[in-house]
């Protein structure tokens, strides 16, 4: 049996902090990252260099980045590399790509399809279904799941 005291110091805790609607994300890094060299991938992309530049884009995306002008820059100009890709080069592209970096690629996809242009929609689809065929659907779930947004 607990012994009774008359000491109070147990009433000094701020239990307020404990309540899930003050809660307040982490401010991570405040320099974040920059993301994708623009001038290295264009260079990549008019050299016919697809893959590198898929690789490129993808390695150095701004997930963790406050700034939104920096990840939609880094969206248009993935949505480019992957529009530039024949879809019948998609399947050994994804197939080059480690886990981590499908899923970048799958979040990638679904930013696209938010944001469709002329004749976008159908290409990402079969991007889609590619990266669906290596990543199955724990990569969509890690990608809806996600905190870190592309």
């Amino acid at each position: 049996m607990a012994k009774n005291t008359s000491s109070s110091a147990f009433r000094k805790i701020d239990v307020d902090q404990y309540c899930e609607d003050n809660f307040k994300e982490d401010d991570g890094d405040q320099g974040g990252p920059t993301g994708p060299d623009e001038s290295e991938v264009n260079g990549l992309l008019q050299k016919g260099k697809h893959l590198e530049a898929l690789k490129a884009v993808l390695v150095n995306a701004p997930l963790g980045s406050k700034n939104q002008q920096i990840k939609e820059n880094a969206v248009s100009l993935t949505l480019r590399v992957l529009l530039a890709i024949k879809p019948s080069q998609i399947e050994e592209a994804v197939n080059s790509l480690n886990p981590d970096l499908v899923d970048v690629l799958m979040k990638y996809i679904y930013r696209g399809f938010e944001y469709p242009s002329e004749g976008s929609s159908g290409h990402l689809l079969v991007w889609h279904e590619k990266v669906f065929n290596v990543g199955g659907v724990g990569c969509i779930v890690r990608v809806l799941s996600d905190t870190r947004r592309a």
